[in-house]
């Protein structure tokens, strides 16, 4: 190869470098639009509420010397068992403690929680006593009380894939906003809600309306009256002059 046909080869293999480098810069611009800076702006979708179905547990303790329950664990259990009766999906699943200190203790325990739960209304079928041993010995090992209910779950929160302050990332330059942001608000809103299903759909049984209260105020609007309403003695619950 001469040095004419050399010159012409590096020129063409310059122009192929900056066509090869001109892609790259438009496949980097594709992946910054798209890359790990890319999720819905609405903080419903990006931390949406999800309906599971979760466990609902109380734990009762009981001591090495003392059989049965207190009033307060009496009071806690009834409350228990009329909580599975409204709003379980399975049945009840007792577990008892073997193997410790007080699992004798605990044995005569089950005995009155599973007369409590029957006079709550569980049939004998629906309650079932499963053993297990704790992992460590020197605590003190509970009766635990178990069963499915629907749940509305969120999160995890915290979860920071992108940096909040200046970058070159698009949620920065756009003004998107951040990951994290609106995950508390649902996962608050997810436990506090009573019954999840409220959050997909309204009841179908609605309190009627109260006629008679609505008939008269319209019949007021009607003759063109004031539809407000006029108390007899307006005065005599009165407990203080102040502001008069």
């Amino acid at each position: 190869m001469n040095s004419r046909d050399f010159a012409i080869a590096v020129r063409r293999g310059s122009a192929c470098a900056v066509m090869l480098a001109g892609i790259g810069v438009l496949l980097a611009g594709c992946y910054q639009t798209t890359g790990k800076g890319s999720f819905p702006p609405d903080y419903r979708q990006r931390h949406p509420i999800a309906i599971k179905e979760g466990d609902q547990t109380l734990e009762v303790f009981v001591g090495t010397k003392r059989g049965g329950l207190v009033p307060a664990q009496r009071a806690e259990v009834m409350a228990f068992a009329y909580k599975w009766a409204k709003e379980g999906t399975g049945g009840l699943i007792i577990d008892l403690p073997t193997g410790t200190p007080n699992d004798l203790a605990a044995a005569d325990t089950v005995r009155e929680i599973r007369a409590l739960l029957a006079a709550a209304g569980a049939a004998p079928g629906a309650i079932n006593v499963r053993p297990y041993r704790p992992v460590s010995p020197e605590v003190l090992a509970s009766v635990k009380i178990h069963y499915p209910r629907i749940t509305a779950e969120v999160g995890p929160c915290g979860l920071w894939p992108n940096d909040v302050g200046p970058s070159f990332d698009r949620t920065y330059n756009e003004n998107q906003p951040y990951y994290n942001h609106g995950c508390a608000v649902q996962r608050n809103l997810a436990s506090m809600v009573e019954t999840p299903a409220d959050l997909v759909q309204p009841r179908t049984a609605e309190t009627p309306a109260y006629t008679q209260r609505r008939t008269a105020a319209f019949e007021k609007y009607r003759r063109g009256d004031s539809p407000q309403t006029i108390y007899p003695n307006p005065k005599e619950g009165k407990i203080s002059n102040i502001g008069q």
